[in-house]
């Protein structure tokens, strides 16, 4: 049973947010960075390194893992392209959050999220 287990993002169901993450991370992806809600960027923050992490070895395995995760294919593509030559001397750690501060409409907290050269 859950009892009480901290999820980031409250209030939302399970689909949304594994649809959420995963826009987020494709987003990441393609653009490099992104500005999100802070809740929303710890939530894609370890999803996106494990991600990187499956990047980083070039096999058929991994590239059905990463679309089975990601779905989109140019997104997967990108992601075996820029991670070897990219992360290559990291272990882990390849992305960062930078606080913004409250957004002007409602005083959401904002962060963006950016991988790490």
């Amino acid at each position: 049973m859950r009892h009480g287990k901290p999820r980031l993002m409250p209030g939302t169901s399970a689909e949304h947010r594994a649809s959420l993450v995963r826009n987020q991370v494709i987003a990441m992806i393609e653009h490099g960075k992104i500005q999100t809600t802070l809740a929303k960027a710890k939530a894609v923050q370890p999803y996106l390194e494990r991600i990187i992490t499956l990047g980083r070895v070039d096999t058929p395995h991994n590239r059905r893992m990463a679309l089975s995760k990601l779905h989109s294919k140019d997104a997967m593509r990108k992601l075996f392209a820029l991670a070897p030559t990219q992360f290559a001397t990291r272990s882990s750690g390849y992305s960062r959050i930078t606080k913004l501060g409250p957004r002007k409409g409602d005083g959401a907290a904002m962060a963006q999220l950016e991988l790490l050269s």
